[in-house]
């Protein structure tokens, strides 16, 4: 009876309805095409021609091959219906209006974002390369790089799930929370239980998370019931039974913001897996860090970005800077907005580094005492710049004796592929930590795909046996690290909004490196009579899949 109460749940469920709906509006678009182009010749040979133009298009525009090889692939198999889905995806007034506000939200908070010019030429002089990435990340996403905070590492969600409740337990002015999976369990309970407390106490307080989870984690009408609580509540992009290309740029971020002073991120969402109070797939390896000081800013900034892209009263900004920080009209450093900064240096020219400031800063990288320097940044799908992919590349192609890397997906472009190769053939220990135990199965296939090119070059390759990691971390030379939510797959990369943290220096990098070593101890290695002996049909599925890599 339970069984057949639960398959109609699932039958009749809103997920299945949204899937069915869609499919449908596939299916539909597909009879009429093919039914128009039977009845037409003149029309038929018009779509191959406007399909023609289309490759052409494609191949002729800046960006990744693979993700060009995922749309070329279905236009010269299905001409007609392939062309028709790209252009679909591609003219979309939605995604375009969205970017458009994300664009005009981020100069309106260049202010409170500009890079302080001694702490860039601190971390230049401290780098031996004038701080190519802290330019590059200033010039392309406005994310400056920070000295004066203090960085705390969590090897495990277990860890991070008590400092998050010790922390909000101490809000005064504002918490700030956007999150990818939200499920209904101990974890949230919790959550929820200090952010209604905090609210009755004047405590302003915003929860955000994806859309994707009223479809299988929480009630549809759940941001209403906050919001009865006193906590302003909102969906980002709730998935809704029409074919729209936004619904395939979701909110992977994970970020906690508490009083401008305090920023929590990682890969740990708000559910027990991530916490191990729920068991799937075996034991949930992930990790969290955070951020106190100057930075928090940095994640204030990100927050109200994607909180106001719907909002029609947009915010007074001031009222979540720091007091200690420079309030606008007093912030001064430098200006990389549109490719320039406020000496008149071209951005597409040689000269990034900033001038020597007139008096030394404070604090160098070569005081025992500095506590290094500090970069959260974010990723945008609807810009068409990859920050997070330039960072990793940054700290495999600077990497000198090691990197690091833990990550739940290994879905590879040609970029990382070669880097990663290039590393390990010039002699860095190049090594990628993997679950044992896989949440996606097609993501493991494909993951698999890549390890016998992988370790024929020299990088070394290890499962996590007892079960899943979720980690998505880089370190390299005990010098750089990496800890957000981007994972080494097309998704993250090119498809997600997504933020992370750069840390240089830092006494935390230590830590990430101290936490990967352990973990490997628990880890097996794969060879390449493991890739020998993978099941051949196993094989074969991950070379296939490999074709609509980009599209998973």
């Amino acid at each position: 009876m339970r069984r057949a109460k639960k398959l109609l749940r699932i039958i009749f469920g809103r997920t299945t309805f949204v899937i069915t709906s869609l499919f449908l509006q596939v299916a539909l678009l597909g009879i009429i095409l093919m039914r128009l182009t039977q009845y037409s010749a003149y029309l038929y040979g018009f779509s191959v021609f406007v399909g023609a133009v289309t490759l052409i298009r494609i191949l002729s525009k800046e960006g990744s091959m693979s993700m060009k090889t995922a749309w070329v692939v279905p236009i010269l198999l299905l001409p007609i219906f392939g062309t028709l889905l790209y252009l679909f995806f591609k003219l979309q007034p939605g995604t375009h209006k969205v970017n458009r506000r994300l664009q005009e939200l981020t100069r309106k908070t260049d202010r409170f974002l500009r890079q302080d010019r001694d702490v860039l030429y601190a971390y230049g002089r401290s780098e031996g390369t004038g701080g190519n990435i802290a330019v590059y990340m200033n010039r392309f996403g406005r994310f400056p790089i920070y000295d004066e905070t203090e960085v705390t590492y969590y090897p495990l969600g277990d860890d991070f799930f008590p400092a998050l409740l010790s922390e909000l337990e101490r809000a005064e002015k504002f918490i700030f929370m956007e999150y990818f999976i939200v499920d209904q369990g101990e974890m949230l309970d919790s959550v929820l239980e200090i952010l209604r407390r905090k609210a009755k106490a004047g405590v302003e307080v915003r929860f955000m998370y994806d859309g994707m989870n009223w479809l299988t984690h929480l009630p549809y009408h759940f941001p209403k019931k906050l919001r009865r609580e006193g906590i302003r509540c909102k969906m980002f992009a709730p998935i809704r039974p029409v074919l729209s290309s936004m619904q395939n740029n979701r909110d992977h971020r994970k970020i906690c913001v508490i009083d401008g002073e305090t920023a929590f991120t990682g890969g740990v969402n708000l559910a027990d897996e991530y916490i191990n109070r729920k068991k799937r797939f075996g034991h949930w390896k992930d990790s969290a860090v955070r951020v106190r000081g100057k930075a928090a800013q940095s994640f204030t900034m990100m927050f109200l970005q994607m909180w106001n892209i719907t909002e029609t009263e947009e915010d007074d900004y001031r009222r979540f800077i720091r007091t200690e920080n420079v309030l606008a009209g007093e912030i001064s450093g430098v200006d990389f907005q549109a490719g320039k900064d406020h000496t008149g240096d071209d951005g597409a020219g040689g000269e990034c580094a900033p001038e020597p400031p007139e008096e030394k800063s404070p604090g160098t990288a070569d005081d025992p005492e500095f506590p290094g320097f500090v970069m959260p940044y974010a990723d945008s799908p609807l810009d068409n710049v990859q920050v997070g992919e330039q960072v990793y590349l940054d700290i495999i192609n600077g990497a000198k004796n090691y990197v690091h890397i833990m990550t739940p997906y290994l879905i590879l472009d040609d970029p990382v592929l070669v880097a990663l190769k290039y590393a390990a053939r010039r002699g860095v220990s190049t090594v990628i930590m993997m679950p044992h135990i896989p949440d996606k199965i097609y993501a493991y296939l494909l993951a698999r795909s890549f390890y016998r090119e992988l370790i024929s070059a020299g990088v070394r390759i290890y499962e996590y046996e007892p079960g899943f990691i979720h980690s998505k971390t880089f370190v390299a030379d005990d010098e750089k690290a990496v800890v957000g939510t981007i994972n080494l797959d097309f998704r993250s990369l090119y498809l997600h909004f997504e933020d992370a943290v750069y840390l240089s220096r830092c006494p935390a990098v230590r830590d990430v490196e101290r936490d990967f070593s352990e973990t490997l101890e628990k880890c097996i290695p794969i060879t390449l009579d493991d890739c020998e002996n993978f099941p051949l049909w196993k094989r074969v599925a991950g070379s296939a899949l490999r074709l609509f890599a980009p599209l998973m």
